[in-house]
């Protein structure tokens, strides 16, 4: 994350790749949802980022609220000319923070009144310690000389621009990270460890999950996946508000999630998942112009996030949780010291952290393990499906829709054998798309038909040319090549093989039309 240059030509090129619907949601993830609510493993914590080395400096040990008592301290970065040194922000050493920003005593006075502070390790600005540092036991000890320097037991990794892009770079955070848990654990000091990405309303990129996936190959116990809800660009409907973006993005974070793990051999809960998922907002103005994630945004997302059992909340930042001075002219330009938005005496960091009772060092102790499956896949009836119920042996064009453990979904392409619910990770990779839960009460959707004689009836014996259309059961059929004998019926389960093809509803209905205005019927009737 950076105040100054947030909008990286990956948060923009994501649209390309999305506009298409989650693939999760209605019936099944009510019931998860239910289902999570009294299994939330321990208190949720809220801790907003802290940029140390802005200009003004600013004083997060001068404590606004009680709920700016925990900070994520951000970002410790390599260091231009030593790619295994750390360093805030490529600006100062450890002891350099110390001596000219007197940070280690700003930190003691924090601890003074009862708050506590993790470190961030990334941000978009600068290179991660793992993207310079190719030697692993190097970058353990610089990981480590951060940690045992502070004292923390909550580490975050924000993975973004080039440093996500880097995947060999990825590999060797994975490692180092996954070795510096298991030390920390060993020695009595449990290290949880946050892994902070971009996102769209589509969810994490391809990177992404490719990064989640190292950390849990490597053996990396995450405590959490936090998603940088902010700056989606020209993925976010023109219309559509911060807060539904935001929500849609943390809903498929979490589908994702469960398909990583379930991947990874350690199947969770919704319930588990939902705790190992945080949300980062930027605050006010974002630095996509026309984006602003206003107060009340901030109310309806701590709202719903709680309801969910999220983790944890952060925010992007401390620094900018005040009204801009009137002498700050420019409201649209991000400012590192302003939220952009007149907040009427109300922080924030209050609204969003609402509720939000843990500490930072929540899951720094807690060890992941496989868990059972909560959910029990309804099973469809087609007497009360609206569509027919999937089947794997048939095929469905583009269009068609079908009815799957109690949820209607359409079909994206030409599709044979691929499941609708299939955990995949992108939508993209699904030709089905959600459109929503079987509804109490339905029962299959009639086909709309043709009055008798508006085209011949189908007959075994005719034989009949490309274009040719008939009536079989009042449904209007066109032949596709030259057929005899071929039954329209078989169209529905072999659409491909079959010579037939049922008109639209949409073109059986002009015909309707025509028929009532005393118009030609549309071409291709046969003779």
């Amino acid at each position: 994350m950076s105040t100054t240059r947030r909008l990286s030509p990956l948060r923009v090129s994501l649209a390309a790749v999305v506009a298409i619907g989650l693939v999760a949601a209605g019936y099944v993830g009510f019931d998860r949802w239910q289902s999570a609510q009294a299994t939330e493993p321990q208190h949720a914590w809220f801790a907003a980022y802290t940029d140390v080395t802005a200009t003004p400096t600013f004083a997060f040990e001068d404590l606004k609220s009680a709920k700016g008592r925990a900070v994520m301290l951000s970002f410790v970065v390599a260091d231009h000319d030593a790619g295994c040194t750390p360093t805030w922000g490529s600006y100062y050493s450890l002891q350099g923070a110390a001596d000219q920003l007197d940070l280690d005593r700003r930190i003691a006075r924090l601890q003074q009144q009862q708050g506590a502070v993790g470190v961030s390790f990334g941000g978009l600005t600068n290179d991660e310690l793992a993207t310079t540092c190719t030697d692993a036991g190097d970058l353990v000890d610089a990981y480590a000389a951060v940690v045992d320097r502070y004292d923390v037991s909550t580490v975050d990794y924000d993975v973004e621009g080039d440093d996500l892009t880097n995947h060999a770079a990825g590999q060797r955070r994975a490692e180092a990270v996954a070795t510096l848990q298991r030390e920390r654990r060993a020695a009595g000091h449990p290290l949880a460890v946050w892994l902070t990405l971009p996102v769209a309303p589509s969810g994490l990129t391809s990177d992404g999950t490719t990064a989640v996936a190292q950390f849990l190959e490597a053996g990396v116990d995450l405590a959490g996946v936090n998603a940088m809800t902010m700056d989606y660009g020209d993925a976010k409907g023109s219309s559509q508000s911060m807060y539904s973006a935001s929500v849609q993005a943390l809903q498929e974070v979490h589908r994702q999630l469960g398909v990583l793990y379930t991947r990874a051999g350690t199947p969770l809960s919704s319930g588990t998942l939902w705790h190992k998922v945080g949300a980062t907002p930027m605050i006010g103005q974002n630095d996509v112009r026309d984006e602003v994630f206003t107060m009340a945004d901030a109310a309806k997302l701590n709202t719903w996030t709680r309801q969910q059992g999220l983790g944890r909340m952060s925010m992007w930042s401390l620094n900018r949780d005040t009204t801009c001075g009137s002498n700050y002219v420019n409201l649209s330009t991000v400012s590192d010291s302003c939220s952009g938005v007149d907040q009427h005496g109300v922080l924030f960091a209050d609204v969003l952290g609402k509720g939000y009772r843990g500490g930072i060092v929540a899951a720094a102790s807690g060890v992941t393990t496989a868990e059972p499956s909560a959910t029990v896949q309804p099973t469809d009836d087609p007497k009360t499906s609206p569509y027919p119920v999937w089947s794997a042996d048939a095929s469905y064009l583009e269009g068609t829709k079908t009815v799957w453990h109690h949820n209607v979904y359409q079909a994206k392409w030409w599709t044979s054998g691929d499941l609708p619910d299939d955990p995949v990770l992108s939508a993209y990779e699904t030709p089905w798309q959600l459109i929503g839960p079987v509804l109490e009460g339905e029962k299959p959707v009639q086909p709309v038909t043709l009055p008798k004689g508006t085209y011949p009836a189908w007959s075994g014996t005719a034989t009949y040319d490309t274009s040719d259309r008939v009536l079989f059961q009042g449904v209007p059929y066109q032949a596709k090549w030259w057929n005899t004998g071929n039954s329209p019926q078989a169209s529905t389960s072999d659409p491909d093989g079959s010579p037939w093809v049922k008109l639209k509803d949409a073109e059986i209905k002009q015909i309707l039309q025509a028929q009532q205005d005393g118009t030609a019927l549309p071409t291709g009737a046969a003779g």
